[in-house]
Order: structure tokens, then C-alpha cells, then sequence
């Protein structure tokens, strides 16, 4: 399966892949509308002075959070991706206390976010990876 994996080393923290995710699930036409707003991406850039590199569903084999969901929001696609029904989310949190790499967060509304790999919108591949300036994340199998 395709993951979005990220190479530290070219991180330069600058947070467009954040931005570039929040515009490709926010439904907007223009990233403009965006600016004042505040935004919920699925990918968070995370770090000190000497690194960083940006925080993404790692999509796992077993995962636990889909086990740990009180209300089956969370499942697999038959491609493997770890997906969320919004409309089964009663919000209590707990996937977020269990995933070992923190990579879903709640969004403003009390549901939660994570990464879907760009699949519910028109990308054809993670925004995060097609906004990167420096191509610190890819998505590749491995």
C-alpha cells in the first residue's frame, strides 16, 4: 500500500503541506479564502530548531484506533487506507489517547481528522506531498 512517508532532512518546517491540506478538504475553490481562517489540516509539522518533519496517519497494519472506536467510525478500505465516517464520530477522543505516532486530531467541531491520503477529495494523490517545496514527503510504497 501507498503511504505518505517524510524525509526529515528536507523538512524546512515552513507548513505548506499543512495548508495545502487544509484548501483540499475544506471544499473551497481559492486558497485566498483560507487567510484569516482557522484551518484544520490532517498533516501537522511538528519540531525544534535542529529538525522537523510533519505528522501523518501512517495508515497501520493492526491499527488501534480502529479497535478502540466506541462507535465504528473508523475503518479499512479494501485498498487499506484508514478512513472516518464524520456521521459515526461521537467524538469521545479516544482514538486520539491510543495512536502510538498522534496522528489524529480533533477538528473544531468535536469530530476528529486525520490523514486519508487525499482520497474523499479530487487530489488523485496526497496534497501534502504535491505542496512540498523541498519533496521531504512522498508517497510511495515501501
Amino acid at each position: 500500500m501507498k503511504r505518505v512517508f517524510v524525509n526529515e532532512e528536507h523538512c524546512i518546517g515552513c507548513h505548506l503541506c499543512e495548508y495545502n491540506c487544509a484548501f483540499a478538504n475544506s471544499g473551497l475553490n481559492d486558497m485566498a479564502k483560507l487567510k484569516g481562517k482557522e484551518i484544520f489540516p490532517r498533516i501537522r509539522v511538528e519540531g525544534d530548531d535542529k529538525i522537523t518533519f510533519a505528522v501523518s496517519c501512517r495508515h497501520c497494519t493492526d491499527p488501534i484506533c480502529i479497535k478502540s472506536c466506541i462507535s465504528g467510525a473508523l475503518s479499512r478500505n479494501s485498498e487499506g487506507t484508514v478512513e472516518i465516517d464524520r456521521n459515526k464520530c461521537v467524538g469521545c477522543q479516544t482514538c486520539i489517547l491510543v495512536c502510538p505516532y498522534g496522528a489524529i486530531r480533533q477538528n473544531g467541531d468535536g469530530a476528529i481528522l486525520k490523514c486519508e491520503l487525499c482520497l474523499k477529495n479530487d487530489c488523485n494523490e496526497p496534497a501534502c506531498v504535491t505542496g512540498c517545496p523541498n519533496r521531504a514527503i512522498v508517497y510511495e510504497e515501501r
